[in-house]
């Protein structure tokens, strides 16, 4: 607390320094708490405006948290939360800019916004090709960077939400991987389960606290202020070449026998001449395949793993994901698709999920009904549901229940992990012909971890008067 103080006076007397160097006009000042601008004095007022404060007050303590946890663990971690912090800085310069801009018009404000969508877009490139072992880590943090978007937020017709909602929506997108941390390190390493509850923290309750106390209806921008600068366009330059043609001039030219020799019977004139074959060489023994010491008839791992892979579409259909009728959403035969989203529903809508697998779909809304069957290594996120949800046929499922959910059935499926959020744990749960069927909890207190139930799989029938009685089966030893 004394250092911070510390620090503030000594910013302030940086401030008035520069002031009165300048002679109280517009010169270089810099920022003593962070940024590098150089605008003036209008930019050290802008600063030092109780927003900005508070702003890098949720950088020095959230950020700086998620930062010190990410140092024990290092690697992809690090990096990632070290582009999180870049991310923040960004959205804090900023903050101070639009104190000094004008409202720009929607092409104004997507160039404005580009120092802090190209850091998102460098988190987002961490979770590309090659899935890491923390690939949870880089999708937490690269999803829940999509909360910063609130600063575009300029009216109810912009398509947005309101910017608390936004926050608190976008962190719900982010916390179904922040959740398999916890559960997946919860008993192994403590570290990464500090970093993923001070993830949570950073945004609930942090940023969407900051946003509700300063800007609960979006940006103040500076109508007194300068115009936002426009992206900067390319110079003109030489126009581009014409497109490569998809096949070269000289077969594309016809040649002179070509021309000469037209139909059918120009080509067995040519093979009756041996012309055809009169420019090839004789195959010696030692250049047969048999005879080469240079290869063997072992087939590579390379052309082996080309042959039998498998195709990136389902052998059953096409990927479908549209509204039927009105009535019903069918997502059918995705594969690796971790950003479907149905953002558009109402509560007289079903959801039905079919032959998909390795994907994520993420249901924003309250929905009549949903269904996944026949899925493998599925995970769905929804908010709320009327009547059930079914989960039929599957193998390695996970589904997050963010609302409230009266019935879960579970039919002929191995593997399902269930989250419940403090609302739905009255949910019934019905399960037939499943096996490892795991339910996750709230702890007792909001910053506990989360506690895991495995529903039995086991039952013991006992004959008693003149009818079966059915118990689950308890293990007990040392």
């Amino acid at each position: 607390m004394e250092e911070d103080l510390i620090k503030r006076l000594e910013a302030a007397v940086t401030r008035l320094e520069g002031i009165s160097s300048n002679g109280g006009g517009g010169g270089v000042v810099s920022l003593s708490r962070g940024g590098d601008f150089s605008t003036g004095a209008g930019t050290d007022v802008a600063s030092s405006d109780p927003s900005i404060l508070a702003y890098e007050d949720l950088i020095s303590q959230c950020v700086g948290r998620a930062l010190t946890a990410a140092e024990k663990i290092g690697g992809p971690v690090l990096d990632v939360t070290k582009i999180v912090a870049e991310a923040f800085a960004s959205q804090k310069e900023l903050l101070v800019r639009i104190k000094q801009t004008q409202k720009p018009d929607l092409a104004g404000l997507a160039g404005f916004l580009k120092p802090l969508n190209d850091v998102t877009m460098k988190a987002n490139a961490m979770t590309e090709g090659k899935r890491s072992d923390f690939f949870n880590h880089l999708k937490a943090a690269s999803d829940c960077l999509s909360a910063l978007a609130w600063i575009a937020f300029t009216g109810k017709d912009c398509g947005m939400s309101m910017p608390i909602a936004h926050v608190e929506e976008s962190w719900q997108m982010a916390e179904f991987y922040n959740n398999k941390v916890l559960v997946e390190y919860r008993n192994k390493d403590a570290d990464h389960v500090e970093w993923a509850k001070a993830l949570k923290e950073l945004y609930l309750p942090g940023l969407r606290e900051y946003v509700k106390s300063h800007y609960p209806l979006g940006p103040v921008w500076n109508a007194s202020g300068k115009p936002a600068s426009a992206p900067a366009k390319a110079p003109p330059g030489a126009p581009a070449p014409p497109p490569a043609p998809v096949f070269s001039s000289e077969s594309s030219k016809p040649s002179s026998s070509s021309n000469q020799k037209q139909g059918m019977s120009a080509v067995f004139q040519q093979l009756s001449s041996g012309a055809v074959t009169s420019g090839l060489r004789k195959v010696t023994d030692d250049m047969k395949t048999k005879n080469r010491a240079d290869r063997s008839g072992a087939v590579s791992a390379v052309e082996k793993e080309t042959r039998t892979s498998k195709p990136a579409f389902s052998k059953t259909g096409p990927p479908k994901m549209e509204l039927q009728m009105g009535r019903k959403w069918a997502v059918e035969n995705q594969i690796g698709k971790k950003d479907l989203v149905i953002s558009e529903c109402d509560s007289k809508q079903s959801v039905y999920i079919f032959g998909c697998k390795d994907s994520v779909l993420q249901i924003q809304g309250k929905v009549n009904n949903i269904t996944i069957d026949k899925c493998t290594k599925m995970g769905v996120v929804f908010t709320d549901v009327v009547a059930a949800f079914e989960i039929v046929n599957c193998t390695n499922v996970e589904v997050q229940c963010q609302g409230s959910a009266p019935t879960v059935s579970v039919d002929n499926t191995t593997g399902c992990q269930l989250y419940l959020n403090k609302d739905s744990l009255d949910t019934a749960i019905t399960t037939a012909k499943s096996s490892e069927i795991n339910v996750m909890v709230p702890g007792a207190t909001p910053d506990g971890d989360w506690v895991e139930h495995a529903l039995p799989q086991q039952y013991n029938h006992v004959f008693t008067e003149g009818k079966f009685e059915t118990t689950p089966v308890s293990h007990s030893g040392a």
